[in-house]
């Protein structure tokens, strides 16, 4: 048995009892602020998130969850439909780039021009100096 039949086998037995099992729980516990635990030996050490609701959806062949009412504002998801495997993980890779950028330009507030405008400014800047040193 693989993996895959374990964790298909693994959610039957958790759907059959009322219970959602959820894939990446990593993600869950960041939007909730909680923590994973692996053990539960000491339970009243382990930070619970919270949320209102926690809905299941599906969106073509996908099935996809909805938290909703965090504590902490308000959390996005953004769907990627691709023809292939390949393009679909390349607009992967290129999503979280911008949002890397995005999160870095929120971050520190300073920015460098791209398209060639430091070197324009710098031969203006040049220019300026080579009028004025006559």
């Amino acid at each position: 048995m693989d993996t895959d039949n374990i964790k298909i086998f693994g959610s039957h037995l958790f759907g059959a009892a009322g219970v959602m099992a959820i894939e990446h729980i990593e993600h869950l516990a960041l939007v909730t602020d909680g923590e994973i635990a692996s053990t539960f030996d000491l339970p009243e050490l382990v930070k619970l998130g919270s949320c209102k609701l926690i809905e299941e959806f599906m969106i073509g062949e996908d099935m996809l969850i909805h938290v909703s009412g965090i504590a902490f504002g308000e959390d996005r998801t953004i769907v990627l439909h691709g023809a292939t495997r390949h393009i679909l993980d390349e607009s992967e890779r290129s999503l979280h780039d911008a949002l890397c950028v995005l999160a870095h330009t929120v971050k520190a507030s300073r920015t460098v021009y791209g398209g060639g405008c430091a070197e324009l400014m710098m031969a203006h800047a040049v220019s300026q100096l080579s009028i004025n040193t006559r």
